[in-house]
């Protein structure tokens, strides 16, 4: 049997952090596997955001181990994180376009870097990608001339470029309309089905974890709580997570401690 293609992608194992005196994650462990859509989903200020920042070295746990693809990453040193940046991206919830340049200057702004593209091979790659996240239209726009769900669709297609084998996604539908954050929906499945990309994607929208997620991990008081298919954890009894799934503002994530 080929046990790295049924290994966890990514791992995190008794993860640990604290910000000055308020601790954040208490234990928590978690994987995603292969070609999956995982959200990590829970209340504001629980640590969503904080646990995928590990991955790419953003941030360092206290205690606890990180690994990617069998690699612990957590001890790795800014040079030796550079091969995991470039398989495993991440798309942060601010688009962080350049103003100054259309939508396919940006994409191929990596591209140039990593790739050391040029010229007419730097466009059509570029537009390639713009393509992958049905960006045709839009490439010689400016992201001043084009809606927050285009400029997430854009900084998605940049991540793409250099085929990551996994993207982080923090909170990618927060304030996009409807019809933008279903398209965002859409395209994160898209890329696990046609390019069995992983998706870890924090998030809060209902409507996406029902629509997309294969499996949710709800974080509660420092760990992952509950780990599963979104229809099986809805239709739970458990009290934190009818809470959770029934958007209602009392209740046990309410309780001191959390």
């Amino acid at each position: 049997m080929d046990t790295k293609s049924t290994a966890p992608l990514i791992r995190f194992v008794d993860l640990w952090k604290s910000f000055g005196a308020q601790p954040v994650l208490r234990g928590l462990t978690l994987e995603a596997g292969r070609g999956e859509v995982l959200f990590i989903v829970g209340t504001s200020g629980v640590g969503k955001s904080v646990t995928i920042k590990h991955v790419v070295g953003l941030l360092r746990p206290d205690r606890g181990e990180v690994w990617f693809d069998g690699q612990r990453v957590d001890t790795l040193d800014e040079r030796a994180l550079a091969p995991i940046r470039r398989r495993c991206a991440m798309v942060f919830q601010a688009a962080t376009l350049f103003d100054s340049m259309t939508l396919v200057e940006n994409v191929a702004l990596p591209l140039r870097k990593h790739r050391r593209l040029r010229g007419d091979e730097l466009k059509a790659e570029a537009r390639r990608r713009l393509s992958q996240v049905h960006l045709d239209e839009f490439a010689d726009r400016l992201p001043s001339e084009v809606g927050d769900g285009v400029k997430k669709r854009a900084a998605i297609a940049r991540a793409l470029t250099l085929d990551p084998e996994a993207i982080l996604f923090d909170e990618p539908t927060t304030g996009l309309d409807p019809v933008s954050a279903r398209r965002i929906d859409a395209l994160i499945r898209e890329l696990a089905d046609t390019l069995s990309v992983t998706a870890v994607v924090v998030s809060h929208d209902l409507v996406s974890i029902n629509n997309v997620a294969d499996r949710v991990a709800l974080v509660y008081r420092g760990v992952a709580h509950a780990v599963g298919p979104p229809a099986a954890l809805a239709a739970s009894d458990d009290p934190v997570l009818r809470q959770f799934f029934a958007g209602s503002s009392v209740g046990p994530m309410d309780t001191p401690g959390f």
